[in-house]
C-alpha cells in the first residue's frame, strides 16, 4: 500500500488569499501607536520601573533602558533592513519562515502564539486589580471584584477587535496622548522643583554611573526594561495595512523605539532624583509608606509635584487606561498573527479569514476572546490573585517567549541577506546588527529562564511548566509545518511569503 500524492493546492491557496486585511490605512504616527501603547508607558513607569528597582539595581534602573533601548536600536538597524523587502503580518514568525524555512517558520508561530496570548490574557488581571481598586477609592462601600472589572475590558476589546482597525487607532490615540501628557506633566514640574520631594536639590546623574548599574542585581534590571519592548514587532504586524509600508515601517519602528526608550529613560532618572537618589531607596520600596506595595512609588513622588488631585484622581485613572490600552494594543496583534497563520495553514483556515465589511482579521480576534474568557473565569473561579498570578505568571512568560523570538528573528535577517548578497551593501544592516543584537537577545533570554522563578515567585513545578510552554509550543509548531509539508506541499514552500508582491507593490523580492 503505498502513500497517495498530495493534491495540487493552488486553488486552497488562493481560497485563502481571498482573505485580505484593510490596505493603505495606517501612517507613520498610527503604526507607532499601537506599539506604543503595548509598551504602556504610565503603566511600565508605575508598575514596572520601582518592582525593577526592588528586585534590581535601584537607581541605576536608568542606565538598564539605555543598554537595552541601544540593543534595539541595534536590533532596528537589521529588522528594518529586512521590513524594505519583505512585509507580512506574521512578522517575527514570517521572518523566519522566509528565511530559514517553513519547520523553523511554525515553531516560530506557536512561540509567538505562547507569548503574545500570554501577555494580552495576563494584562487582564492587572487591569481588573487596578480599575476596581481606582473605583473604590471614589466609594469604598462598593468593593468591585477584579473580575467583574476584568470582563467589562474583556467585552468592549472584543468589540472593537472585530470592528476595523480605525475605531482601536481613536481609541489608543486618545488614552496614550492622556497618558504621555500625565507623566511629561510629572517629568516637568521634577525639573522645575528640584529633586528629594520637591526641596529644591539639584538634579544630578549618578544613576548612569558603573557603581548604580551594578548595585544589587543589574541583569534583572535589564530583563524589566527588556519587557517594555514587547510588542516591538507590531510595527510588521501592521504592514499590510500601512500606508507606503517599505517608508512607514522602519520609520514607525525607530520612532517607537526611540519613544519608548527615551521616556522610560528619562522618567525613570526623574523619579529616582525625585526620591533624592540615595542609598535607602529599596527599604523604601517595601516600607510601610508605600503600603508594602512598590508600584506606589510613582504616585508617592508625584504628590509633591503635581498636586494630590492630579496624582490620586488623574493619574491613578490613566494607570488603569494605560492598562486598557496595552489590553487593546496586544489583542489586535494576537488577532492578526492568527489570521497570518491561518492564511498561512498553520492552524485551522478559518482563523485566517477576514470580515466582509471591516475586513478585519474578526476570527483570530475572536479566538483570542474565547481564550482570554476562559483564562479570566479561571483565575476567577479558583481565586487566583489577580497581579501576583494572573498578571505576573503570564506577562512574564509572555516577556520570555517573545525574547526569544527576536533572538531568532535577528539571526533570521542576518540569514536573509546572506542568501541574497546583491539585496544590501552595507554590512552594518545586514551583518554586524543582526548578529550584536541577536547574541545580546540570546543571552538575555538564557538570564531570563534562568531567574524565571525569582520574577514569577511562582513554585519550581509550576516554574517549570509555564517556562516549558515555549519549547511546547516550538515543537507543536515545527509539527504543524510538517503536517502541512505532507498535504499541501505547495503552501508550505511559501509560507512566509512576501505579501507586498501580492498586493502589487513594486521593488521587493
Amino acid at each position: 500500500m503505498t502513500n497517495a500524492e498530495p493534491a495540487p493546492t493552488s486553488e486552497s491557496i488562493a481560497r485563502r488569499d481571498q482573505h485580505q486585511l484593510r490596505h493603505n490605512r495606517l501612517g507613520v504616527l498610527a503604526v507607532a501607536f499601537f506599539v506604543i501603547s503595548a509598551a504602556a508607558p504610565l503603566t511600565g513607569m508605575a508598575g514596572g520601573a520601582p518592582v525593577s528597582m526592588l528586585l534590581g539595581n535601584g537607581p541605576g534602573v536608568p542606565s538598564t533602558y539605555l543598554v537595552v533601548t541601544t540593543v534595539m536600536l541595534i536590533f532596528a538597524v537589521g529588522y528594518v533592513a529586512m521590513a524594505r523587502h519583505h512585509q507580512s503580518a506574521g512578522a517575527f514568525y514570517s521572518y523566519v519562515a522566509h528565511a530559514m524555512g517553513g519547520h523553523a517558520g511554525g515553531a516560530a508561530a506557536w512561540v509567538a502564539l505562547v507569548g503574545y496570548n500570554a501577555m494580552q490574557t495576563g494584562l487582564y488581571g492587572l487591569w481588573g486589580f487596578a480599575s476596581s481598586a481606582y473605583l473604590n477609592t471614589l466609594n469604598s462601600s462598593w468593593d468591585i471584584p477584579w473580575w467583574v472589572m476584568a470582563l467589562l475590558a474583556w467585552a468592549i476589546i472584543s468589540v472593537l477587535g472585530y470592528r476595523q482597525i480605525d475605531l482601536s487607532l481613536k481609541v489608543l490615540g486618545i488614552l496614550v496622548a492622556c497618558e504621555f501628557i500625565i507623566v511629561l506633566i510629572f517629568d516637568l514640574m521634577v525639573l522645575a522643583k528640584g529633586g528629594a520631594g520637591a526641596t529644591g536639590q539639584a538634579l544630578n546623574g549618578s544613576s548612569f554611573t558603573w557603581d548604580a548599574f551594578t548595585t544589587g542585581s543589574p541583569a534583572i534590571g535589564l530583563l524589566f526594561a527588556a519587557a517594555s519592548f514587547v510588542g516591538f514587532e507590531a510595527t510588521t504586524i501592521y504592514s499590510e495595512e500601512a500606508k507606503n509600508p517599505q517608508r512607514t515601517i522602519p520609520r514607525a519602528t525607530y520612532l517607537a523605539v526611540l519613544t519608548i526608550g527615551l521616556f522610560f529613560l528619562f522618567t525613570s532618572w526623574l523619579m529616582v532624583n525625585a526620591y533624592g537618589d540615595n542609598a535607602t531607596l529599596q527599604q523604601f520600596l517595601v516600607s510601610d509608606d508605600l503600603g508594602g506595595d512598590p508600584t506606589n512609588f510613582l504616585f508617592a513622588m508625584a504628590v509633591p509635584y503635581i498636586g494630590d488631585f492630579l496624582t490620586m484622581k488623574v493619574m491613578l485613572f490613566l494607570f488603569a487606561t494605560s492598562i486598557f490600552a496595552a489590553l487593546l494594543a496586544f489583542h489586535n496583534a494576537v488577532a492578526r498573527y492568527a489570521y497570518a497563520l491561518g492564511r498561512e495553514g498553520l492552524v485551522p483556515e478559518r482563523l485566517g479569514r477576514t470580515h466582509e465589511v471591516h475586513l478585519s482579521p474578526h476570527m483570530g480576534s475572536l479566538s483570542q476572546s474565547v481564550l482570554a474568557f476562559v483564562v479570566i473565569v479561571a483565575f476567577a473561579v479558583t481565586k487566583q490573585d489577580p497581579v501576583l498570578h494572573l498578571f505576573t505568571w503570564l506577562t512574564q512568560l509572555g516577556t520570555l517567549a517573545i525574547t526569544y523570538l527576536m533572538a531568532v528573528a535577528a539571526f533570521a535577517v542576518l540569514v536573509f541577506f546572506a542568501r541574497r548578497p546583491g539585496l544590501e551593501s552595507n554590512p552594518w544592516r545586514t551583518i554586524v546588527a543582526p548578529v550584536v543584537a541577536g547574541i545580546a537577545l540570546v543571552l538575555l533570554s538564557i538570564f531570563a529562564t534562568a531567574k524565571f522563578q525569582d520574577l514569577t515567585g511562582a513554585g519550581t513545578g509550576l516554574t517549570f511548566t509555564l517556562v516549558g510552554l515555549i519549547p511546547l509550543g516550538a515543537v507543536i509548531g515545527a509539527a504543524s509545518a510538517a503536517v502541512l509539508k505532507s498535504r499541501e506541499p505547495e503552501a508550505f514552500a511559501q509560507m512566509g511569503r512576501n505579501r507586498a508582491v501580492q498586493l502589487h507593490e513594486p521593488g521587493l523580492d
